[in-house]
């Protein structure tokens, strides 16, 4: 039987032509996911729904062929000709300014300046997707030219399930990505779910429509490098890291930002990047400031640069398994250390390993995968080598919340864990949550507050960075506040956009709501254009990850996804716009639940009221659960709350055991 009949909604009928592909522009290795023949036939199968059946047997073969250059099918026929970017809100179609919003964030994803591997939908983080392919994208697109303000579009990993009868004050998109059943929840079962169309790895903001370009981690970088040191390198609160040593791997999405984080800190940096088109990219934006393929010739700079007190961002192309061993070999104190390559996928190109040019390690993982994983693993106990050598010598070295230490571990590491035995009990040395963002930050509620302005005009943001100093200067209460002050403040001159017009800024519950209700004022008066709110998913309250989010959460509930799956139905039953839940994030398929948002303020009454209920609940189930969990300054941060909302919210707050008392009656 034929349903088209049964649709108003579907791609169109003619086979788009196939678009012409930009030379040299980055594109995904191949992915391995062990399909049987009948797995194949089904992937096969599965990417012909979205396709006539007039057109079955051409597009069949075309698939086919997909699958195996590519280990997906992308579907590359559907994707529009040219260069996709977020464009002004008032050059799309759409029926309510929720769906033309989203748009606007769909294709910023996708532009040439933000995308990792822009034919393949990733956006970031290696494998992380707006969707699984072309065809999900151009039905995505159909749906919200015609959705209205009392409908609900449903995404599932990608695909568009339709769109729902709701209401006014009802989310307008509800998206998942790759939610496995539990006896299935691991990287095997998940790569061959990606394969057959039915899994989409949205990362943490990719495939909730939410990533802003590298800026969307600057602020975090800035942050866990400004307060390590001030917690470990005797920094003072109002001084910066002028003269200090901060090295470090990967110049990609996320990872593109440490260069420009620790030059705004006041650092030298050297980060080590294989793959020359990533660190090209940040050098010609100017988020590093040199680059060079020479060791000698980093070093050297370096060292010039910090006798100066000069900030200074360089990029190494190179591996940074043999920038370690360079810095150990010349005896040069590095003051912080971390690595933000793609170790949540590290058999899937996330990890290069030592000894294999970024060329050579493509090759590799589309001819000898096996071997591949060999080589990783050979290079990351290396890799952890060094960082206990330089450790003994005096370094601070965190994880950077990309699973690094756990690719270790499962590299078969096992000194690397507290316990010596098993992961169960975190590592050896900390995630900087664990040490860093969690007490100092996420423990308070401040987290990655984030906006785009819809209109595409520079000037909006300008006004909406001065709105949000404004604010943040009159409520002046401890030290993150001014950090995010002069953040903001410097914001422009710092040249953080890449993309769409949007800003990312550390705010706690209060600080949200109130620049939340104050952007909405300035659209209601005409003195800005539409604008999209989110946050990244790694916040306060959005994400549980026991290595990475949730890591200094010492109850044991470090393991559970509560939290993430409450703040997602929660932001549902207040009303936000668009609301995401993945599997994964940026730890890997199975190591955290991502809970986020999307909230269009369209100058409404309706959206103040939507406003004060969401904002405070996104960020404050995160608190709560903190401070249930006895975390010192979630706990203070819950009583003041408690105070302020008499009457209207509660928090349970937990009775302190004794140590001492708990200890003598295990003993009795």
């Amino acid at each position: 039987m034929n349903y088209a009949d049964a649709m108003t909604i579907q791609l169109d009928y003619e086979l788009p032509a196939y678009p012409a592909f930009v030379e040299g522009c980055r594109r995904a290795p191949r992915r391995e996911a062990h399909l049987s023949a009948s797995d194949k036939a089904l992937a096969i199968k599965n990417a012909l729904r979205y396709i006539h059946p007039d057109h079955h047997e051409e597009m069949a073969k075309e698939f086919t062929r997909e699958l195996e250059e590519h280990g997906r099918i992308y579907g590359y026929r559907f994707r529009p000709e040219g260069r996709l970017s977020g464009k002004p809100i008032d050059s799309y179609k759409g029926s309510c300014v929720e769906a033309k919003a989203f748009q606007v964030m769909i294709d910023n994803n996708l532009d040439f300046e933000v995308a990792l591997y822009p034919y393949e939908l990733v956006t970031y983080g290696e494998t992380g997707q707006v969707c699984q392919n072309w065809m999900q994208y151009r039905l995505i697109k159909k749906y919200l030219e015609v959705m209205t303000d009392e409908q609900t579009l449903v995404v599932m990993s990608g695909h568009p399930l339709g769109l729902f009868h709701s209401h006014k004050l009802a989310p307008r998109c509800i998206i998942t990505n790759g939610l496995m059943v539990g006896a299935f929840d691991d990287q095997k079962n998940f790569n061959r779910a990606a394969a057959l169309g039915v899994a989409n790895y949205g990362q943490m903001t990719a495939g909730g429509w939410m990533y802003i370009g590298p800026q969307g981690i600057v602020h975090g970088t800035f942050n866990t490098l400004l307060n390590a040191g001030r917690l470990k390198l005797g920094i003072p609160e109002d001084g910066n890291l002028a003269g200090r040593l901060f090295v470090s791997a990967g110049l990609g999405g996320m990872s593109g930002a440490q260069g420009k984080a620790a030059e705004i800190a006041g650092a030298v940096s050297i980060i080590a990047e294989v793959d020359e088109s990533r660190l090209m990219t940040r050098y010609n934006q100017g988020w590093v400031s040199e680059k060079t393929d020479s060791l000698d010739e980093a070093l050297a700079l370096a060292q010039k640069k910090m006798a100066a007190k000069e900030a200074c961002a360089i990029a190494y192309l190179g591996n940074v398994v043999d920038l370690l061993e360079y810095l150990l070999e010349k005896n040069v104190h590095v003051d912080l250390l971390s690595d933000q390559t793609s170790c949540h996928v590290p058999y899937d190109g996330g990890y290069c390993p030592q000894g294999l040019t970024f060329e050579a390690r493509t090759e590799m993982l589309d001819k000898d995968p096996e071997g591949f994983r060999v080589l990783v693993d050979k290079s990351l106990r290396r890799h952890y080598e060094l960082i206990n050598a330089l450790h003994d010598r005096g370094t601070y070295f965190f994880d950077y919340g990309n699973s690094f230490l756990k690719a270790v571990y499962d590299a078969g590491v096992t000194s690397i864990c507290k316990n010596g035995e098993n992961d169960l009990d975190g590592f050896v040395f900390p995630s900087y949550v664990e040490d860093i963002l969690g007490p100092c930050l996420f423990d308070f509620g401040y987290g990655p507050f984030r906006w785009c302005c819809l209109s595409g005009k520079s000037e909006d943001l300008d006004k909406t960075d001065a709105a949000a100093a404004e604010y943040i200067l009159a409520h002046n209460r401890r030290y993150q506040d001014y950090d995010n002050y002069v953040w903001v403040r410097d914001a422009k001159k710092n040249k953080l956009v890449v993309g769409t017009q949007c800003r990312i800024l550390y705010q706690d519950a209060m600080g949200r709501m109130n620049i939340a209700l104050k952007f909405n004022e300035m659209v209601r008066n005409g003195e800005i254009g539409p604008v999209m709110l989110g946050r990244d998913h790694h916040d306060t309250g959005g994400t549980d990850s026991p290595f990475r989010e949730t890591s200094n959460i010492k109850d044991g509930s470090n393991i559970m996804a509560d939290m993430a799956v409450q703040c997602y139905a929660g932001n549902a039953a207040r009303g936000m716009s668009l609301i995401a839940l993945h599997n994964g994030g940026g730890t890997g398929i199975g190591k955290a639940v991502n809970g986020g948002f999307g909230m269009v303020l369209d100058g409404s009454e309706r959206v103040d009221t939507i406003l004060r209920m969401s904002m405070p609940w996104d960020t404050m189930v995160g608190v709560s659960r903190r401070a249930w969990a006895r975390n010192e300054n979630a706990l203070s941060t819950a009583a003041e709350y408690n105070k302020l909302y008499a009457g209207q919210d509660h928090i349970t707050l937990p009775y302190l055991a004794d140590d001492e008392l708990v200890k003598k009656a295990l003993e009795a």
